[in-house]
């Protein structure tokens, strides 16, 4: 049995919240030189995708990502669990099947017993081993403050590969589940989530987004992303600017964790919310009348997210059928896509 410690009282921000901010990012990269690429690199920092994909020939690609963050729970095992789930989930946002991973490390090894730490790379295991992948390897460091995560490789045929920038003019949004996570990260912060709430939010974040291939074999299906640290508005926007296009979400039609909405009515929510506004809510337009709870909800950083998927009309049905299959019952359609013509792509929230 590990020892009773509160792994995110060593987090400055827990989980995906801990992402650097959007428009912090692109000021980092936007003065990275651009060299010529291999004609068999598919996608690499281009457009903002879930993961690196390389062709090796006609028939498979591999598909490479990394993710790791600081603790968004205190119990270690959980913790290990959802920090795999979430880096495995680019993989499958691209279309691919997981095929092994590398651990990423670092641990203030002063301040936690050999004990936790053992129970943080148990939870990755145990994840691993339902993805039906090893863990064949990884570096760790001694750091501050605890951080684990993966590399994440997985296969995928070239012609399955599913970009976030491969949207159309029509389609419609599906999003596998629900949002609230960093707002429940937030109450448990403050000592206010109930157990309930613990055990939802455990649902969620340790869910692999298993259906990402079934999807990405769909002809309708045209572009995928998974929404985390820069909430579901952040994501979208990813796609928009990706593929040309402005998105119009329909706010009732959003799945919401329902103790989530709640705490967040209630004034709780993640520093990562109000950073996430501030880098993209230009290009964001809220309904006149919403209330700051709902804006909190769109921006909210999600570990372990789901997947948003672009697809035709017509496709709807069968996107949300595969979600349900594979036990994600808060599945639905919440948007729209729509031609931006020659404005700045934008995400319309009503």
């Amino acid at each position: 049995m590990s020892e009773k410690i509160q792994l995110t009282r060593f987090s400055h921000g827990g989980g995906c919240g801990c992402k650097i901010a959007p428009a912090v990012l692109s000021r980092l990269l936007a003065e990275s030189p651009l060299r010529s690429l291999p004609a068999d690199l598919l996608v690499g920092t281009e457009t903002a995708d879930d993961a690196a994909v390389y062709r090796f020939n006609d028939t498979q690609a591999v598909v490479a990502t990394t993710d790791f963050f600081t603790p968004i729970v205190d119990d270690p095992r959980d913790f290990g669990r959802i920090a795999a789930t979430n880096a495995l989930s680019d993989v499958y946002a691209m279309g691919g099947k997981p095929i092994m991973a590398l651990a990423v490390v670092g641990m203030p090894l002063d301040k936690l017993p050999e004990s936790v730490i053992r129970e943080i790379l148990a939870g990755g295991e145990e994840v691993c081993a339902a993805a039906g992948i090893p863990i064949a390897g990884g570096h760790s460091i001694d750091v501050l403050e605890p951080i684990y995560g993966l590399v994440g490789l997985g296969i995928v045929h070239p012609d399955r590969l599913r970009r976030n920038s491969g949207a159309k003019a029509g389609d419609v949004l599906v999003l596998g589940k629900p949002l609230g996570i960093g707002i429940l990260s937030a109450a448990l912060k403050k000592g206010l989530l109930s157990p309930e709430g613990y055990a939802e939010m455990l649902r969620w974040t340790t869910k692999l987004n298993v259906t990402g291939p079934t999807l990405a074999a769909m002809d309708g299906v045209h572009a995928m992303t998974d929404v985390t640290g820069f909430g579901l508005c952040g994501h979208l926007l990813e796609i928009c600017r990706g593929s040309g296009l402005s998105a119009h979400l329909a706010f009732d039609r959003l799945p919401l964790i329902a103790e989530a909405v709640a705490h967040v009515k209630a004034g709780i929510a993640t520093g990562a919310s109000s950073r996430n506004w501030a880098s993209y809510g230009d290009d964001v337009e809220m309904a006149p009348g919403t209330e700051e709870w709902m804006q909190k909800m769109v921006t909210d950083p999600q570990t372990s997210g789901g997947l948003l998927v672009a697809c035709a009309k017509e496709e709807a049905d069968a996107v949300v059928a595969a979600f349900r299959a594979d036990g994600f019952g808060a599945a639905a359609v919440v948007g729209r896509l729509e031609p931006a013509g020659d404005a700045t792509p934008r995400v319309r929230v009503t």
